[in-house]
């Protein structure tokens, strides 16, 4: 089995699901790079404007030292080869998994460059583009993706917030095929996560995470065997969430709920 992972560059929370899954997956032999786009696809401007304006400017400057914090824990790690992980890139050198960078997928260099692979999996895990069709037919087995809600519901941009601000007393996670719908392929996994009523958005986001990177290697072993079994992701029944505006972020609050 030959699997790539396409991600973001996100030292928060992407690298909580690759360091349990990475310390459990039996063979790791099979990981033949990870591609890393910019963080949700966006230049270093228009993402700390969209950061500012989500988290406002208290919990903003609290992201920023953690930030701050895990990059340069994660260099000063990686030069003493400590098995302490901060950093998405630092985890990922310290298992010898090569390390692609571009948000071009869809181009035909990169495709050409991921052929050689002989690749059977392409695995999504809140990759910011879209997969198109010749990225789509490309590996053996397709291209699946986790997502953290209960499709068919809460399709779109930040589940775990939407979760928590319809005041649900769990979120879910699930893992589809992707084809070329948003979150629109058939489902092959999926589990229930309890809301905790002290929960806020970022443990909420760690925990859903740590639980789908397991779940993950549940679905490569489906694969391997020939066991899957699809359920249908019914469109009819869906609902869809952009990424929350300023207003709705406020509502968050109102309601009791943190981001941090």
């Amino acid at each position: 089995m030959n699997i790539f992972f396409i991600t973001q560059d996100d030292p928060f929370y992407i690298t909580v699901f690759f360091e349990n899954f990475l310390k459990t997956y039996p063979s790791l032999d099979e990981i033949k790079g990870v591609v890393l786009c910019k963080t949700m696809g966006k230049g270093r401007y228009e993402l700390v404007k969209q950061l500012y304006n989500f988290y406002g400017l208290h919990d903003f400057i609290r992201m920023t030292g953690r930030y701050i914090r895990f990059k340069f824990l994660g260099y000063l790690y990686g030069q003493l080869q400590v098995n302490r992980f901060y950093d998405l890139r630092q985890l990922l050198h310290s298992y010898n998994i090569p390390i692609i960078y571009t948000d071009e997928i869809n181009s035909k260099e990169f495709l050409d460059e991921l052929a050689s692979y002989n690749l059977d999996l392409i695995i999504s895990v809140a990759c910011p583009k879209i997969f198109r069709e010749n990225l789509l037919c490309l590996p053996r087995f397709g291209c699946i993706n986790i997502h953290t809600a209960k499709l068919p519901k809460y399709r779109g941009m930040m589940p775990n917030f939407w979760n928590m601000y319809n005041n649900e007393k769990t979120t879910g996670i699930t893992i589809h095929k992707i084809n070329a719908g948003i979150d629109d392929g058939e489902i092959i996994l999926q589990r229930d996560v309890t809301i905790d009523p002290e929960e806020s958005l970022d443990t909420l986001i760690k925990k859903t995470k740590k639980v789908g990177a397991y779940m993950m290697i549940e679905v490569i072993n489906q694969i391997k065997e020939g066991t899957i079994q699809y359920i249908e992701n019914d469109g009819t029944k869906s609902s869809y969430y952009s990424f929350p505006t300023e207003k709705d972020i406020k509502e968050f609050r109102k309601l009791g709920k943190r981001l941090l």
